[in-house]
């Protein structure tokens, strides 16, 4: 399953619920059944404090959502699995529970930052999917100077740093779609890398791993 974290460090409330996402990393159904991503919204910028890892992209994928679910707002921290809102992530240790199974998806990347993926739907053949890539930050800090943050060491995990998005092309029963990695260096090198199914905007199929 895909568990997107929408969040920003202009919110005070986002660090429990950030923490709560880096204990995924302990999880033994990581990158097995779980998937953790964080985006970094960037409407909290103008509040005082510019979060160096928000994205105008970001804030609009929260706002699809929103719309989808006929929200009225889009606030932080916000869970979203499997492309629905869950408001459960508060009660402890507890992890949302998906069960089904909608086909078989295997992603390779190659020593030049290739990446290529391939589908194939267990039962159901849809009309389009795209693939989503996103490479992740992790151990991530922060010295917040301004905000509601203000004189706080925030700490992030499995911040999304890029994310590229990928039609996939229809070969028989199988679909597939392939990518070159944009290259980083620097303190925000990416240390895994996630990657789901979209069909009609909606994750459907995810898998992700450490990057050596």
């Amino acid at each position: 399953m895909l568990i997107e974290l929408f969040t920003s460090e202009g919110c005070s409330s986002c660090p429990p619920a950030e923490k709560w996402l880096s204990a995924l990393q302990s999880n033994q159904d990581l990158w097995k059944k779980i998937v953790p991503v964080a985006f970094h919204v960037d409407y909290w910028d103008r509040l005082g404090w510019r979060d160096r890892f928000a994205k105008p992209q970001f804030t609009s994928r929260q706002q699809r959502y929103a719309a989808a679910w006929s929200g009225d707002s889009v606030y932080t921290p916000g869970f979203v699995v499997n492309g629905k809102e869950w408001r459960s992530w508060f009660v402890g240790n507890v992890t949302p529970a998906s069960s089904t199974k909608v086909g078989v998806f295997r992603l390779s990347l190659g020593g030049s930052g290739k990446l290529s993926a391939r589908y194939v739907p267990e039962t159901k053949q849809p009309r389009e999917l795209a693939l989503d890539v996103a490479l992740l930050g992790n151990n991530l800090e922060s010295d917040v100077k301004r905000g509601e943050n203000s004189g706080r060491k925030l700490r992030h995990d499995f911040v999304v740093l890029d994310l590229i998005n990928i039609d996939m092309a229809n070969e028989s029963n199988a679909w597939t779609g392939s990518a070159v990695l944009p290259m980083r260096t620097g303190g925000d090198k990416p240390t895994a890398l996630a990657a789901w199914i979209t069909e009609n905007g909606t994750p459907i199929q995810a898998t992700g791993g450490w990057l050596r």
